[in-house]
């Protein structure tokens, strides 16, 4: 990988860093306990919230998985191990790396790792 797409890789992770802390602040405030007070909602309705509430968790968690992940990818630029798949040390290919700037492992070994879970 050129100087110039590290540059536009690095750019893409940071945007996508900002976009996931911002999405992470949201999803915390719908993830707040609901207030089961049955007198102010229905019961429908505090069903309704339980089950965004719990949407709202389970879409934080990823969110949370996917920071973790840019993080890590942000750490390989200092050591210049960015854009290396981490299983067979090969360089992963530019389209990948544009498309998903956090990506560990090249396309086959991500194959293998999808697979083992």
């Amino acid at each position: 990988m050129d100087s110039e797409q590290l540059q536009y890789c690095q750019t893409a992770l940071t945007a996508l860093k900002q976009e996931l802390e911002l999405e992470i602040a949201d999803l915390e405030l719908s993830a707040r306990p609901v207030q089961l007070d049955q007198q102010a909602v229905g019961r429908v309705s505090r069903g309704d919230a339980l089950q965004q509430q719990n949407m709202a968790l389970a879409n934080l968690e990823q969110c949370r998985i996917r920071m973790h992940e840019v993080l890590h990818a942000e750490s390989k630029f200092g050591v210049t191990e960015y854009g290396y798949c981490e299983a067979c040390d090969e360089v992963i290919n530019l389209p990948r790396m544009l498309a998903r700037p956090d990506s560990r492992y090249c396309l086959g070994c991500q194959s293998v790792v999808e697979e083992a879970d």
